[in-house]
């Protein structure tokens, strides 16, 4: 314990406080550039900073009744949910309302049936899915159905088998995954892939040793993460990459201590938030992240979260282990 308390305090501490305050002060300003440009995925935002939030163990400064009267307003007679009142439904911000219930414990109030059926319904004949009724296929997709679906214990309404085949037709020759079949490895995509072998209890189609290598080679000399070879890091990766790495069992491979500094120096110290990197303007969807990440490396004072899920693991333990 003395040697990462030592550690921590040389690099700097993670400055919750300010971080909970930057969250629950970004929901009042309706009218700010951040809050008209993020308006169409209010409900990824809603996620980020509730999870985030959760993991800093402050959720109950939220009201739990206002958000969720807000989260039915996003849902669609089709089952699937919108990113903001009067929008589009996607698979999106159907796992991010479903995750937010989740937190909360309010699972309870979905019609399961209904939102199963709407992410059941945009499985294609290969297995991939669309992410709305215009049909665009990623993986990203697939992941997306496959946790929902675990989460609202409905997986049976899919075909598993197929869902996982087409994922594993995205593998490349590098050990990642990309997109759709022959797309580029990315790290984004690649916790997409993994996650959902996890869930599905499917690792075995990885190669863990090559892709943990692609992955590990993606610490630059700041300590923080990219998401393709030449790239900048970017705060964000320290939850896709770290998260994979886990799920394959290499996150030995990577400067942990390293990492840690790079996510804390992204810190704003003065109004709180994280950025993408050191100096930059900080963002809800880089705060959580970085929390998330600190969360993976063990940070002191943050709670545990699921790699494969990106739900604390209480909140987890919680669904999965009752019937």
């Amino acid at each position: 314990m003395s040697s990462s308390s030592s550690s921590s305090s040389q690099m700097g501490e993670l400055v919750a406080d300010k971080h909970v305050r930057y969250i629950l002060m970004s929901e009042k300003k309706k009218e700010s550039f951040e809050s008209v440009v993020m308006d169409h995925l209010r409900m990824n935002g809603a996620y980020w900073g509730l999870t985030t939030l959760d993991l800093l163990d402050k959720l109950p400064s939220v009201s739990v009744d206002e958000v969720v009267s807000w989260l039915l307003t996003c849902q669609h007679e089709s089952g699937g949910f919108a990113g903001n009142t009067g929008h589009d439904p996607h698979v999106l911000y159907t796992l991010s309302a479903v995750q937010i219930l989740a937190l909360f414990d309010k699972l309870d109030i979905l019609d399961v049936a209904k939102v199963s059926s709407y992410i059941a319904g945009l499985q294609n004949e290969d297995g991939s899915f669309s992410g709305d009724m215009w049909g665009e296929v990623d993986t990203r997709f697939s992941y997306i159905a496959i946790c929902s679906l675990s989460i609202l214990k409905c997986l049976d309404k899919i075909n598993v088998e197929k869902a996982v085949d087409y994922i594993v037709s995205c593998k490349n020759l590098d050990g990642g995954f990309g997109c759709t079949p022959g797309a580029e490895s990315h790290a984004g995509q690649i916790f997409c892939c993994v996650g959902a072998l996890a869930i599905t209890g499917s690792l075995h189609h990885v190669d863990k040793d090559l892709l943990g290598w692609w992955l590990c080679e993606r610490q630059v000399k700041s300590g923080g993460l990219n998401g393709r070879p030449e790239k900048l890091p970017d705060v964000c990766y320290s939850w896709w990459v770290l998260s994979s790495l886990i799920m394959i069992d290499r996150v030995h491979w990577i400067n942990k201590a390293k990492l840690v500094k790079f996510i804390l120096d992204c810190q704003d110290l003065e109004n709180g938030g994280i950025s993408d990197r050191p100096d930059d303007a900080v963002d809800i969807f880089h705060t959580y992240f970085g929390v998330a990440g600190l969360s993976l490396l063990e940070y002191p004072g943050v709670k545990a979260i699921d790699p494969a899920y990106a739900l604390p693991v209480d909140v987890i333990n919680r669904i999965l282990l009752t019937k």
